[in-house]
């Protein structure tokens, strides 16, 4: 067995109703004035104004910052940033998906550590603690609650910038499903994908580690056996907390053994064409699946097992998980290709530049050359 280390360096409260021991949360972050991070959408479903109260409730002084948008930009990390010092904030709470997470971890950086947030892409360039923030997902795909990462586009470069490191991962984790019980259909679809892609290719990685196998196995489990009730029917309550919950699992596989090629490929695809990210890295997964599986040693027959109804017979091969993903995607009506979600070919050699920028690249169980990646990309198209 190879050396490995692992810490879970946060609280995490999870449960139906959770969602009421903010104040308590807020009152252990020691913060008075809290900057709320979401987005419009949440907004108009009235989340924003629960948070609000609950922040009332505990003596806290809230402002909300809510211009956040899908795959956010280096310019709204600034926005949301030169909030935080007008309003004399001393916390933050993200509320939503990836997105006002993403931005979230960005602007403790900023505003604990200063700088340009380009200065901290990369892997442990984080001086130290972030300002605390309590993480608040509303989907049952991202993970990013428990992740030690942050993407972010920078426009300048069509380029989405990762930052790695453990001190942005955030203080506390409130995940309470009956927040993601109000999900349309494509959303929980996609999201749900995502988190299952973490799994497996956290599961995969050439990084694994008991710990991480430990996540990742018991995140297939949960999403596995409840993304198809869920896509269903959002009010199955049991099923949004298998999601919600393996979500979160998956997250800690990844932040433990990174990624692979869809990831690393994925992001180039959502900075060149807005694509969101769960529907591009489902449309990569099946190509990628292909490509990786002279490199199984057995784990997609277990990663079959998790998302298929049946389970593996004698005759089991790889391109038996290959066609049970791509009838899933078909099920849940994602996009076949990338054509089909706006990709044009031309791209092509300056996505697969950026994609070989990403630690994931590395991760990933058979080796790739930029070459290699073009061709999956071709494939992909």
């Amino acid at each position: 067995m190879k050396n490995f280390t692992f810490s879970v360096p946060q609280e995490v409260v999870f449960g139906n109703g959770s969602l009421a021991q903010l104040p308590e949360l807020l009152h252990r972050c020691r913060s008075d004035r809290v900057l709320l991070i979401s987005d419009r959408m949440l907004e108009k479903l009235g989340l924003v104004k629960r948070i609000s109260d609950l922040a009332e409730a505990a003596g806290v002084q809230l402002s909300a910052f809510l211009d956040v948008e899908a795959n956010p930009s280096v310019q709204t990390v600034e926005k949301a940033a030169a909030a935080y010092r007008g309003f004399g904030a001393t916390s933050i709470i993200a509320l939503g998906g990836g997105s006002p997470m993403d931005v979230a971890k960005a602007v403790g950086i900023l505003v604990k550590h200063g700088g340009e947030i380009t200065q901290y892409e990369g892997a442990h360039l984080v001086p130290g603690p972030i300002v605390p923030l309590v993480a608040i997902p509303t989907t049952a795909g991202t993970g990013s609650e428990v992740t030690a990462f942050s993407v972010i586009t920078d426009h300048a470069r069509n380029y989405k910038l990762s930052i790695f490191s453990y001190e942005i991962v955030p203080r506390y984790a409130l995940l309470d499903p009956s927040l993601i019980t109000s999900l349309p259909a494509p959303v929980a679809a996609s999201t749900g994908i995502d988190a299952f892609i973490h799994a497996l290719e956290a599961y995969l990685s050439r990084i694994a580690s008991p710990f991480s196998d430990a996540m990742a196995q018991k995140a297939m489990e949960l999403i596995g056996g409840s993304i198809r009730r869920f896509v269903a029917n959002r009010q199955d309550s049991e099923a949004a907390c298998a999601m919600l919950s393996g979500s979160m699992f998956a997250g800690i596989a990844f932040a433990w053994a990174r990624l692979g090629n869809v990831h690393a490929m994925s992001h180039p695809v959502s900075a060149y064409f807005n694509v969101p990210h769960g529907i591009a890295n489902a449309i990569l997964l099946p190509v990628i699946l292909e490509y990786n599986a002279m490199a199984d040693n057995g784990r997609y027959r277990d990663i079959y097992n998790f998302i298929s109804r049946k389970k593996a017979g004698d005759d089991f091969a790889p391109s038996v998980l290959v066609d049970e993903i791509r009838a899933l995607l078909r099920d849940f009506d994602i996009p076949g290709s990338l054509s089909a979600a706006g990709v044009t070919a031309e791209k092509i050699p300056l996505m697969a530049a950026d994609a070989m920028k990403s630690g994931n690249i590395l991760a990933n169980p058979r080796q790739s050359t930029i070459q290699d990646v073009e061709r999956l990309y071709l494939s992909a198209l």
